[in-house]
């Protein structure tokens, strides 16, 4: 396959007076997985049924394996449009085998050709053995597992997920989760997923997708979405963020807890910004001399979360191992880990460079 598997160009859709989802532009590649995460109402599961053809766009276009499925003069149906759908409940049909639920797509192959292809994604999934067995005899990993077969089978151009892991428990999420990313590598299928888990979507995707009120806030690798979020709403949505006013001045960054770090580039600039802080790139020591207190401590297990509020009455976050804990009340001082270089905001936006006047 030559070009894009999967390509969105300028897609919205409204329900009503609500837009569910606004001029929506993505490219997915051959073989790419990508999970799609935003609170609810963002227009995930919205982006989803679009490419599925559940939901006709009401502007832009939907190609799919090069074959527009979706634009002002094209409808493709879901049948029609090479693509496999795995729900969070699996939609099983329960009055037929694992074999027959697989075999669901296939009618158009022979009977020899159907049972080769069931073998096939049964070995995939690792269900072979349960072949003649019912969905009511499964457990929930199991079902997760058919469900996938059942849409691997007809060789679809795109697999498309909708939370399917939500309904397990975490440790049999997180392995069932394993096992679908291994098939579906394996096979070299196009993937895109949605999740409402942050660690879900930074761990599983090639590249992340991240909206807000229907529009794409960032599309980027797990890495850059967390590491440097394009916007506010990115860096406090996927994982824990605060935010400090802050100076640069002559390529210095500094606010209420002193020099942050440098900023390459910026040697002439004198910008106020925001600094956006994650709670393991702040390091804590007993000071007391300090006005910042310890006003609260969350554990966590291996980790132990720290609240700290400022002199100015702002709070910051800090993991510390498990043991280190400093009781609430305790003054201490507060800095940067060295070697951190974090986003700036100027507004709502991160800038890599000094904003022009």
């Amino acid at each position: 396959m030559n070009g894009d598997a999967l390509v969105l160009d300028d897609v919205s859709k409204r329900y009503g007076a609500v837009t569910a989802a606004r001029d929506l532009s993505l490219s997915v590649a051959p073989g790419e997985l990508l999970t799609l995460i935003g609170p609810s109402g963002c227009g995930k599961s919205t982006t989803l049924r679009l490419v599925a053809g559940l939901d006709r766009p009401d502007a832009g276009a939907i190609r799919i394996d090069g074959e527009t499925v979706a634009d002002r003069r094209t409808w493709r149906p879901p049948e029609r449009r090479r693509v496999g759908l795995v729900f969070q409940d699996h939609a099983l049909f329960p009055h037929l085998s694992v074999a027959r639920n697989v075999a669901f797509g296939l009618a158009r192959l022979s009977r020899a050709e159907q049972q080769r292809r069931i073998g096939e994604v049964l070995e995939l999934v690792r269900l072979g053995h349960l072949a003649k067995r019912y969905p009511h005899e499964l457990s929930g990993g199991e079902q997760q597992r058919v469900a996938l077969a059942r849409a691997l089978a007809p060789r679809p151009a795109v697999v498309l997920l909708d939370e399917p892991f939500s309904s397990l428990d975490e440790t049999l999420r997180a392995q069932v989760r394993a096992d679908t990313v291994a098939a579906l590598r394996e096979t070299k299928t196009t993937a895109m997923l949605v999740t409402h888990d942050q660690t879900e979507a930074l761990s599983t995707g090639d590249r992340v997708v991240v909206m807000c009120a229907g529009l794409i806030e960032q599309a980027d690798t797990p890495q850059r979405v967390f590491e440097s979020p394009a916007t506010r709403f990115v860096a406090s949505f996927m994982g824990d963020a605060d935010f400090l006013p802050a100076q640069v001045h002559h390529a210095l960054l500094t606010c209420e807890i002193g020099v942050v770090s440098t900023v390459p580039g910026w040697a002439d600039a004198d910008v106020d910004v925001d600094v956006v802080l994650r709670p393991h790139e702040v390091a804590l020591r007993p000071d007391p001399g300090s006005d910042a207190r310890v006003v609260d401590v969350d554990y966590h297990g291996a980790f132990v979360l720290h609240t700290v509020r400022l002199g100015s009455g702002r709070t910051l976050r800090s993991w510390q191992t498990h043991a280190v804990r400093y009781p609430i009340g305790t003054p201490v001082a507060v800095s940067v880990v060295p070697g951190i270089s974090p986003t700036l905001l100027v507004g709502d936006h991160a800038v890599a460079a000094p904003p022009t006047r």
